[in-house]
């Protein structure tokens, strides 16, 4: 027993010293990341202690430390009633729609920009297609609204132009999941297809050179020698995206949506829930409850889902 003892106390020390080792033969490189480390753990580690408001009544007067302890009472106010489950499935089917749809054009993207020779042309449609991305949704929200207002919108301009009735857009919430859809895509399919394209140009040359020597189409290099070397990638970014598939866009949604009542059934998310039972009622401690409920299914969903991706590929899991 005592020896055990000794050995796992020896253990103990090596693991120390070769922790502190790894930081002086590397200290460079850890300085470099530590402006990103405080960030991390001043913005994102620090504010989780307000998830304590969650459980508490709580009065700015007061503060979080001094406010009431409630336990889950402020979680009745969201599970109760059934906006719960409409706001959880409207989130998860729409960051679904947006990761399936924005990856996939993305990664098609990239294919075809890889096989364009022409490098001029090749730069200027790289630039294009990555321009959206720098739009703000204040801006995009803008140009939707241009595209499907009921008055003068360029939607019912063409309906009426072909002898059509103009319809109000805004009171059809059936089409907003495909509308907030291509409006995701149009904005960050070209920027995740430049993470693809540099995944793409790290592919040896040797590959094509020898599939081109045994008869292969462009068709079957593509399916069988650049998807299966890029897998990881997309993983990686799949589970990027399912990590966050709880938390809806508010920036994009609240912009274009807004406060448009009958659009609420399909586009109503986790974030513009809370933010309006902040806003109408006030109550700091029933919008954290509803929060909480979204980091928790987040962290859960990222663990399941990460254990998944080990099972197909051990290279391609986060943890």
């Amino acid at each position: 027993m005592q020896s055990k003892l000794i050995a796992d106390s020896k253990k103990g020390d090596e693991k120390r010293v070769g922790f502190i080792r790894e930081i002086v033969r590397n200290r460079y490189l850890y300085v470099l990341a530590l402006p990103g480390l405080l960030f991390l753990i001043v913005f994102a580690y620090v504010p989780m202690a307000g998830h304590l408001i969650a459980f508490k009544q709580y009065r700015l007067a007061d503060g979080i430390w001094g406010s009431k302890w409630i336990g889950f009472d402020n979680f009745k106010f969201f599970f109760m009633g059934s906006d719960w489950y409409k706001v959880t499935f409207n989130t998860v089917f729409l960051n679904g729609l947006f990761i399936v749809c924005g990856l996939g054009i993305a990664l098609l993207l990239a294919i075809f920009l890889s096989e364009i020779q022409n490098a001029l042309y090749k730069k200027i449609a790289q630039s294009l297609i990555f321009m959206p991305y720098f739009i703000s949704w204040l801006v995009v929200s803008m140009m939707v609204f241009a595209f499907l207002n009921m008055t003068d919108g360029i939607l019912n301009r063409t309906l009426a132009a072909n002898g059509l009735d103009p319809k109000n857009w805004y009171l059809m919430p059936s089409i907003w999941p495909a509308v907030l859809t291509i409006v995701y895509v149009w904005k960050f399919a070209g920027y995740y297809s430049i993470i693809f394209l540099a995944a793409i140009a790290g592919i040896s040359g040797e590959y094509y050179e020898s599939a081109r020597i045994d008869g292969a189409t462009r068709f079957q290099q593509i399916i069988h020698i650049t998807l299966p070397l890029i897998r990881n990638v997309v993983i990686v970014l799949a589970l990027l995206g399912v990590g966050r598939i709880f938390y809806g866009d508010f920036g994009m949604i609240y912009g274009i949506v807004g406060d448009t009542a009958p659009l609420y059934p399909t586009t109503d998310v986790i974030d513009t829930y809370s933010y309006r039972a902040l806003r109408q009622l006030g109550d700091f401690g029933k919008s954290s409850a509803v929060i909480m409920y979204q980091s928790v299914m987040g962290l859960v969903t990222i663990i399941i889902f990460n254990a998944l991706a080990k099972r197909i590929d051990k290279d391609a899991s986060l943890f």
